[in-house]
């Protein structure tokens, strides 16, 4: 058959929105049984390229609805409505482990969406192209506000939802890379909650390991904001930024969290002293870590057997406020899930297990990421440390797995910080979308 004789019509829907908004994706104006290749194209912002392709085969009615019709294969499988972004992949040829994350946040992901005939593995742009459509993702929602915060000594970042407010508020920590990252705090600002990304481990005012009192200062910045109601914030932690929102929701006498989410992190540190001491006590272990296979590094085991030192755990029997564990139970970066359990246990024996939920998955790995992030089981590592060293490094996870828990999580950590901070407040239009 003459490809041109085939007027296909593409259709994304909607073609732009927020990037944990799903679309539908419909070809239309096929002929019956016929085959094709949806693939989807990124050009991330340091100039590397990821695609993802599924094989599907049109209905009777020449039709094909990406939402309800199965992947054949590809780059994933089955019924996927948003395989087309969770599993982009790098191009053939790409140097090995990158790891796609957003730094600008206010510019959109641009993702080409097209159609091609038969199905197709590689060599698209060599391919007859029946149809195309670009269609952009943002973390920012129309009307939030990016204002860069310096005071007292802070490298942060903070993000206020559309509107006059106010809003209740979030302090937003990475882990142990440090740098400025904003795309987590940009998108939480765009379902209502004003939100504070904050870099502590390579701060550009003071160049130096911070203490306590920085992120004292960061949960000032926000209770004393006009737009933020103090008497409901919020902390967000991933992997070290876990440990440290568990210590300071536990022992700070300034922070007044409202509920804490710890994203595949322990509470196994020392506790008294600086969080320089933190490091210290890894760096005493690391003849635990080690290789797989393929050179990559292992983590999980610094912080294994869980000790039963008090002095070396967060007595999360003293939390006071709710909090959230998400844990990917393949995490091979962090004892996620035996801390997870441990502080379970913990809780119990105190009384204050009412106050905890755990979210546990199957097959998940430890970069529990927005929903629909291409996954990344391992890639190069810089850590901030002084002085820094750089190494691949196993994450966990697998594809579909960690992908579904993404969604999952996203999805549940917005429900839980909807009841703790809005309590019966109305946030109205805000979560219309759960």
């Amino acid at each position: 058959m003459d490809m041109k004789q085939l007027c296909v019509k593409l259709s994304v829907q909607p073609s732009r929105g927020l990037v944990d908004e799903k679309f539908t994706v419909l070809v239309q104006n096929l002929l019956p049984g016929f085959q094709l290749t949806i693939h989807a194209l990124h050009q991330c912002e340091d100039g590397h390229s990821w695609e993802a392709f599924a094989f599907y085969t049109a209905d009777a009615t020449g039709t094909v609805n990406v939402s309800q019709d199965p992947s054949l294969g590809g780059t994933y499988s089955g019924v996927e409505p948003m395989g087309l972004l969770w599993s982009l992949r790098p191009v053939p040829g790409s140097k090995t482990g990158l790891r796609l994350r957003k730094m600008n946040v206010q510019t959109p992901i641009g993702v080409t969406i097209s159609v091609y005939p038969g199905h197709q593995t590689e060599g698209f742009l060599d391919q007859v192209l029946l149809a195309s459509v670009v269609v952009e993702r943002w973390y920012m929602a129309p009307g939030v506000r990016r204002v860069p915060i310096t005071e007292g000594g802070l490298t942060a970042t903070l993000f206020l939802p559309s509107g006059p407010g106010p809003f209740p508020g979030l302090l937003d920590l990475w882990g142990w890379g440090g740098k400025l990252v904003e795309y987590r705090a940009a998108l939480l600002a765009s379902h209502g909650i004003a939100s504070l990304a904050l870099d502590y481990l390579t701060p550009k005012e003071t160049g130096k390991m911070v203490d306590n009192d920085y992120f004292e200062t960061a949960y000032r910045v926000l209770e004393q904001h006009p737009q933020i109601l103090r008497s409901r914030i919020a902390m967000l932690g991933l992997s070290f930024g876990a440990g440290v929102t568990l210590r300071m929701a536990v022992y700070s006498k300034v922070l007044k969290l409202s509920c804490a989410v710890c994203i595949n992190g322990s509470h196994v540190q020392p506790i008294d002293g600086p969080l320089e001491q933190i490091m210290t006590y890894f760096n005493n272990n690391v003849e635990k870590a080690h290789f797989d296979e393929d050179n990559r590094l292992i983590w999980r085991d610094l912080q294994l057997p869980i000790p039963t030192d008090p002095s070396l755990k967060v007595d999360v029997g003293r939390l006071q406020c709710p909090l959230l564990l998400i844990v990917g139970e393949d995490d091979q970066n962090w004892p996620s899930y035996e801390s997870a359990m441990d502080m379970r246990e913990m809780m119990e024996r105190a009384g204050n297990s009412h106050l905890l939920t755990v979210l546990s998955y199957k097959n998940a790995g430890h970069l529990i990421a927005p929903p629909f992030t291409p996954f990344v089981r391992a890639s190069p590592f810089k850590s901030a440390t002084d002085p820094p060293f750089t190494m691949m490094v196993l994450w966990g996870g697998e594809l579909v797995a960690h992908s579904h828990a993404q969604e999952d999580a996203w999805r549940k950590t917005l429900v839980f910080l909807r009841e703790n901070l809005y309590g019966d407040m109305k946030p109205g239009a805000l979560f219309s979308n759960l």
